[in-house]
């Protein structure tokens, strides 16, 4: 029996620092090409979607996330302008290194406020999830 045609499954990571500033990627290419977005990507067959936000934010900023939290499963059919994904998002506080583009991110920066920032994706939902998390 052929395997059902599914969406595609991504991980992404919300940093917080102890200032309560996101960390954000400058997306290199596209959809939403120069946009702000959270580290993350695809999962990989055989990888756990936690490894994945991991490898995700250390190959884009090269930071290591030490705890993960659950921020939730994001699955509206029309998140992804490339077709239908769902994204598992992780929340960390405690992500270890100096945090630099690299991979698909042309820049890395800081955000605490959101206004008029343009955001990738549904990725203003999560990070309005995330915090709230830790309100």
């Amino acid at each position: 029996m052929p395997l059902p045609r599914t969406p595609a499954l991504t991980a992404d990571c919300v940093v917080v620092d102890r200032d309560r500033r996101v960390l954000m990627v400058r997306r290199k290419n596209p959809p939403f090409k120069h946009y702000l977005a959270l580290p993350g990507g695809f999962v990989e067959i055989g990888e756990a979607v936690e490894d994945a936000a991991r490898r995700e934010l250390a190959e884009e900023t090269g930071l290591d996330a030490m705890n993960l939290a659950l921020v939730g499963v994001y699955s509206r059919p029309d998140r992804d302008p490339r077709g239908h994904v769902c994204s598992v998002a992780f929340l960390t506080n405690d992500a270890r290194g100096d945090a630099r583009a690299a991979d698909d991110a042309a820049a890395v920066v800081w955000i605490k406020d959101f206004d008029g920032v343009e955001i990738a994706f549904d990725h203003r939902e999560i990070i309005t999830d995330a915090l709230n998390l830790i309100r």
